[in-house]
């Protein structure tokens, strides 16, 4: 348990015990106590913790809120002195001001606990499965793929971190639709670079790197294919493409600091029987219906605005039913929650999914779909638009050539995803406090540097008086620091990566406040060795933030 935690705990039983003694003097009156939290107020002013119990024991008490929080105020005892004052507040909120002996535990069970600061047992090992970039192996990856990968992996990273046992996994599009109009493209190339006239799709995957990857084909097999049967051809070319595509998003997420735990081919489920089983299933629980030849789930039923296509009249089924029998074997694989990152486009699919979750006998609440929207990069105050490379959007890889891994993944994630992103392409190689994952590194910076000039040996923590450390500014950053266990987990469990961003930001302007403030080397030996805990604490948990956000904390800038 965090020392937040701790003392939140604490308070919750001191305002218990208040109560109950208010009820024996007969001061107020109920049967139950509701269930209510303390918690940290974002608001300095509004005390160290606060709690609105008042307001939900009003009605079963039958007073004011008000009256109520008076009483608890009254009646709470503080025989070992680690509450300052309780005030009540505005409509009969409750906020207590601590003493602040109790934060400088926090400093040596960082040093010592180092790199597993900020980690808890939280989610007893509950198995989550978190399904994200999944894109066609037919091209590049984009911008919306860069995004969902910055944001899948660090919302992986959390949930570790939290105490849950995590599997990432890629889901490969191997079949469908999309795959037959990839393998007509490569043979209209191949054809093509052959001297032949051949008809390209108009539907068809134009980018220059198709044109790359059939010249790496010929360079294998020379025109061994161009007097075969044209479906051969394909198979062949897919085959091969494939191969190439995959290796390249491999390897292009790996750059990114992506590693996967599984990768799961679509084709697969066609291939062991899986989506007929599934379907099959459907239609004996009366969910499937046959009109025009095709097979239809009745998805309206669980919301969507139409009934959705499992089979076409070809007797080919769709992206859907594959998908569907994707989830059921998710949950037969024994995820107790299954969390997929669509990109904002995938709104419709959201229902549906849930709706044939539902009648596979799962809960759908177990099945949680994070949304993202858009990503729009900016140079010089313009919108970039082409790749050379893809013909269509610029690359990951092109993004990580240009400002970085750690600037690219920082700024995906720093921002909801329910929100639109502006990626400022300058802002993110510029070397200024402006930018915010280089005023982060930096302050991770200096605190290396202040240690590397102390040429001394580094306190310990059990032996360091640290009652000294009383000035505002020491005070906040200690404050700050024993935060981050309790950041992860609300974090994880509301599925916001973008709260560490916000978090890494706060602390290190939390440190360069102490740090204009606070001399650390100072002559006054308890000082300074109590403020060489401070820094080397705030270095631990800096790093630990940013390494959970797989972005590096250097030594220098």
């Amino acid at each position: 348990m965090s020392i937040v935690t701790s003392m939140r705990e604490k308070i919750r039983l001191r305002v218990i015990e208040a109560l109950m003694r208010a009820r024996d003097a007969k001061k107020i009156s109920y049967r139950q106590l509701p269930e209510f939290v303390v918690e940290v107020p974002r608001d300095k002013t509004h005390g160290d913790f606060a709690a609105n119990i008042a307001m939900l024991l009003a009605k079963e008490a039958k007073t004011s809120p008000r009256n109520i929080a008076q009483l608890i105020a009254d009646n709470m005892q503080n025989e070992d002195g680690f509450l300052e004052k309780v005030e009540v507040a505005g409509a009969g909120f409750l906020n207590f001001f601590l003493n602040t002996s109790w934060i400088y535990e926090v400093l040596p069970k960082v040093i010592a606990e180092d790199q597993r600061y900020g980690t808890s047992a939280y989610g007893n090992g509950e198995k989550i499965q978190v399904e994200f970039v999944s894109a066609n192996p037919t091209g590049l990856l984009h911008m919306g793929n860069a995004r969902g990968a910055a944001l899948g992996d660090a919302l992986s990273s959390l949930l570790e971190a939290a105490g849950y046992d995590v599997t990432r996994e890629f889901y490969i599009n191997d079949a469908g639709n999309q795959i037959d109009n990839f393998g007509r493209s490569l043979e209209a190339r191949y054809l093509q670079l052959h001297g032949q006239d051949a008809l390209f799709p108009e539907d068809g995957y134009h980018g220059e790197d198709i044109v790359d990857t059939v010249k790496n084909i010929i360079e294998q097999v020379q025109d061994k294919y161009l007097n075969i049967d044209s479906e051969l051809r394909r198979e062949f070319l897919i085959q091969k493409a494939l191969e190439e595509k995959l290796a390249s998003i491999r390897y292009d997420l790996a750059r990114f600091g992506v590693d996967y735990d599984v990768w799961f081919s679509e084709q697969s489920l066609h291939d062991s029987g899986i989506i007929s089983q599934t379907l099959q299933e459907l239609q004996e629980k009366d969910y499937i219906y046959e009109k025009e030849g095709a097979l239809w789930f009745k998805s309206t039923i669980f919301g969507d605005e139409k009934d959705e296509v499992m089979v076409r009249s070809n007797g080919i089924p769709t992206y859907f039913a594959a998908d569907i029998a994707y989830h059921r074997n998710k949950f037969e694989r024994g995820f107790n929650q299954v969390i997929n990152i669509w990109g904002a486009d995938h709104h419709g699919h959201v229902a549906r999914m849930k709706g044939a979750v539902t009648a596979l006998g799962y809960n759908a609440d177990n099945l949680q779909i994070m949304l993202m929207q858009l990503v729009r990069l900016y140079r010089d105050g313009d919108i970039v638009r082409m790749s050379k490379r893809s013909g269509q959007y610029i690359t990951l890889s092109e993004l990580i050539d240009e400002v970085g891994k750690d600037a690219a993944r920082y700024f995906f994630v720093m921002r909801n995803p329910d929100s639109h992103l502006d990626f400022d392409l300058d802002l993110a190689k510029e070397e200024s406090a402006e930018n915010p994952v280089y005023y982060v590194q930096y302050a991770h910076a200096r605190i290396n540097s202040i240690i590397k000039a102390f040429t001394g040996e580094m306190p310990c923590g059990n032996e360091v008086d640290l009652s000294v450390l009383k000035e505002q500014a020491e005070v906040e950053l200690i404050r700050k620091i024993a935060d981050l266990p309790d950041e992860i987990i609300g974090a994880a469990i509301s599925r916001e990566p973008h709260r560490m961003t916000r978090y890494a930001h706060e602390l290190a302007s939390q440190f360069h406040s102490f740090y204009n403030s606070c001399r650390v080397l100072t002559d006054d030996q308890d000082l300074r060795n109590a403020r060489l805990l401070l820094v080397d604490a705030t270095r631990i948990t800096l790093r630990n933030v940013l390494e959970l956000l797989g972005i590096s904390a250097p030594e220098r800038m």
